[in-house]
């Protein structure tokens, strides 16, 4: 994939990888929104898997990764709403009956279905993989991540890590330092903080939810997710019409990294449906 960067409204620059290999055979767009402290190289090859049959891009959202991190705006999920409807105007992907799909994990579920309800006319289809977005307060695992992230040493970070996974052994020293690296990167604790607070003490509003309760919608999950645990999807379940569950067994909180090759499959069947 592609590595590259635009400028939103106010000089703020959004970076993003790209794969157009799809394009030539067919006009669908796939958006990657990955979770909190994480970047779009989360996704691992997935995403440049997909591109055989699809136009993807995988976002830093604004505050992560190698995108800006402004200090004065509020990392909320509607500010980062906005960021991505920007975006996606910008590089051209709204208009002209254009519908692009967005794959949300963890925050960045909570953000696509908040974007999915303010412009319900731009999608086709969601991807929600472990979201947030119904917690009444952080999760004890969520509460130590937030410490993890405010004062990053090795082993507080491995901590959390092999909390998230279903087998501990997978988090690679490689994967505990570049979280390291990245967080204490200038401005990166403010954005993690900021969008932490917002989406833990925040919730959907079931009434609004209900508004795209047609959009086919694919839920997947990490039956050993820890970290936003399994009964957090139920609201998901009791609101939308059209959608599939997969649990994923041996997986905690990214099922998408310790089950690429299960998540890949279901995604390219899940997006080859007519619905």
């Amino acid at each position: 994939m592609e590595d590259k960067s635009i400028l939103l409204n106010n000089n703020i620059k959004m970076r993003y990888l790209e794969s157009k290999q799809g394009v030539r055979i067919s006009d669908r767009h796939i958006l990657f929104i990955h979770g909190l402290g994480s970047s779009a190289e989360r996704w691992l090859d997935i995403p440049d898997a997909i591109s055989m049959y699809y136009h993807t891009i995988a976002v830093d959202l604004i505050g992560f990764g190698g995108s800006d991190k402004p200090k004065d705006v509020n990392y909320t999920i509607e500010q980062f709403s906005e960021f991505i409807l920007e975006f996606i105007e910008k590089i051209g992907l709204s208009g002209d009956d254009r519908k692009i799909t967005l794959v949300g994990h963890s925050l960045g579920g909570y953000i696509a279905v908040d974007f999915a309800i303010r412009n319900k006319g731009l999608i086709e289809k969601l991807v929600l993989l472990d979201s947030s977005g119904f917690l009444k307060g952080p999760t004890p695992l969520l509460e130590q991540y937030l410490n993890a992230a405010k004062y990053p040493s090795y082993d507080s970070v491995r901590n959390v890590f092999e909390q998230m996974v279903a087998q501990p052994w997978k988090v690679l020293p490689v994967i505990i330092n570049f979280f390291i690296t990245r967080i204490n990167s200038p401005g990166a604790k403010y954005p993690f903080e900021s969008a932490y607070q917002n989406s833990t003490t925040t919730q959907i509003d079931l009434s609004r939810l209900k508004s795209i309760e047609d959009i086919p919608t694919l839920i997947i999950w990490g039956k050993s997710d820890n970290l936003i645990p399994i009964e957090y999807s139920e609201p998901f379940k009791q609101v939308f019409k059209n959608y599939r569950v997969e649990m994923i067994e041996d997986a905690g909180h990214a099922p998408f990294v310790e089950k690429p090759a299960i998540i890949c499959e279901l995604l390219h069947s899940f997006l080859s449906q007519n619905n």
